[in-house]
């Protein structure tokens, strides 16, 4: 636990160290003033306290309970994919003839992100509001699918995938339970982030899954990755160093929610702006400052859910994205390529066989997600009924979830997707 809680720490200090060096959002003087600020003001924080600390269970933020806190009912529907793979999917259930959708979460998220802005703002309230029966999945490696039926979260082997095994195995048994429970297609599939990214994948290797899905929606969808304007681009060179770090300390698994991020977000985040800043700023400085749309008050709900944990296969699966300028498979190098692939490089996923209608959201401050990108896969796939940029200059890839004002700048024009509801015509990309 101690070399644990170091190697944390260490994390941090590489964030802080981003956040100097590329003169994030104030200059390097004021950064530098901000931390010796923040020093002070936590400096009554009792370490021997953090060290005994453990997370009362009833402090946990559960998907489920907080959706019963906010009125709602609520479900736990457990699938088990054709690997062993056992996950977990949240529903806010309608009535029986209510139109299924299914959200899906970005990287190192979980269900709970849905939920985050809460009633009257959350898009699984409005959607559940609207009459539809909502279902929230989780993928993989993350806080609420951390079991197998043969194998254990501490073997390596459970850790030896990426967003491709999510594609071929995660989503297909998610769609196909959702399905087969309610006797009619999936009515809107919903992805942020890496929950594009596996959709893409799916309709690639597994059409006929895709074709139980009548309408889909991608919000900052993470396709291709090689226009990365956010910092971390800088530490992509160094992808073997950090997957040995990883491996050495963390087992392959990539931030996993802990005790020190759930102390944080609760006796530290909250005290001041200057504290709350301190832990904004590194999702300031990996997605995009927007500190107007930010709410900090939500600070202790999302460090209480994410990071919520993946494989390191899946960051460096995007790294190797980041890297290339197209769509493909994971890179093992070209000798274990050519057992696998009978190629020394690793084939492209098929975007031509995504053939249901798309809607893409975009958001200008994204700087994982940008323009540049967004119109390469605009103009790969065959059905795009909706290309959306949101109307304010910093949006974010966070943003989709956690912003002020994604309801009114987001929501809106999506449930006026899925309801068929008459748009604008597609827009045209700069």
């Amino acid at each position: 636990m101690f070399i644990k809680l170091i190697s944390i720490i260490d994390a941090m200090r590489l964030v802080i160290y981003l956040a100097l060096f590329c003169n994030f959002s104030n200059a390097v003087e004021d950064v530098k003033n901000q931390l010796h600020v923040f020093a002070e003001k936590i400096s009554w924080i009792n370490w021997e306290q953090l060290r005994d600390f453990k997370f009362n269970p009833d402090d946990t933020f559960d998907t489920v309970e907080m959706i019963r806190r906010e009125g709602y009912p609520a479900e736990t529907h457990v699938v088990m994919t054709e690997d062993g793979y056992l996950l977990v999917l949240h529903r806010i259930p309608g009535s029986n003839d209510s139109p299924p959708v299914l959200l899906q979460h970005a990287v190192l998220c979980t269900s709970a992100d849905w939920i985050i802005l809460g009633k009257g703002k959350a898009l699984a309230y409005l959607l559940a509001d609207q009459g539809y029966d909502v279902w929230l999945g989780n993928f993989r490696g993350n806080t609420y699918s951390r079991a197998h039926i043969s194998l254990s979260p501490l073997e390596l082997k459970f850790w030896d995938f990426s967003f491709h095994e999510m594609g071929i195995y995660d989503l297909p048994a998610m769609i196909k339970f959702i399905t087969n429970m309610k006797s009619q297609p999936l009515h809107t599939y919903v992805g942020h982030s890496m929950g594009t990214t596996s959709f893409y994948i799916m309709a690639s290797e597994r059409p006929e899954i895709a074709r139980m899905v009548q309408k889909m929606i991608n919000f900052a969808p993470a396709v291709f990755f090689d226009q990365v304007e956010s910092p971390i681009k800088y530490i992509f060179p160094f992808w073997r160093e950090l997957k040995m770090f990883i491996r050495l300390f963390f087992h392959d698994e990539f931030l996993p929610q802990n005790d020190l991020l759930r102390f944080a977000s609760k006796y530290i985040c909250p005290q001041n702006f200057i504290t709350q800043q301190f832990c904004a700023n590194p999702i300031f400085l990996i997605c995009g400052n927007d500190q107007e749309q930010f709410n900090y008050t939500l600070l202790p709900v999302i460090l209480g859910v994410d990071p919520a944990g993946t494989s390191i296969k899946t960051i460096l699966h995007y790294i190797q994205l980041s890297q290339a300028s197209n769509f493909r498979r994971y890179d093992y190098g070209c000798e274990k390529n050519l057992l696998i692939y009978n190629s020394s490089e690793p084939p492209d996923y098929n975007l031509a066989n995504t053939t249901l209608p798309i809607a893409l959201f975009y958001a200008p401050g994204d700087l994982l997600v940008n323009s540049v990108n967004m119109k390469k896969l605009y103009r790969t796939l065959p059905n795009v009924i909706d290309l959306y940029e949101v109307p304010w200059h910093k949006f974010n890839h966070v943003d989709f979830i956690w912003a002020k004002n994604t309801p009114k700048l987001v929501y809106e024009r999506a449930i006026k997707i899925m309801r068929n509801e008459n748009l604008n015509n597609v827009t045209s990309m700069k």
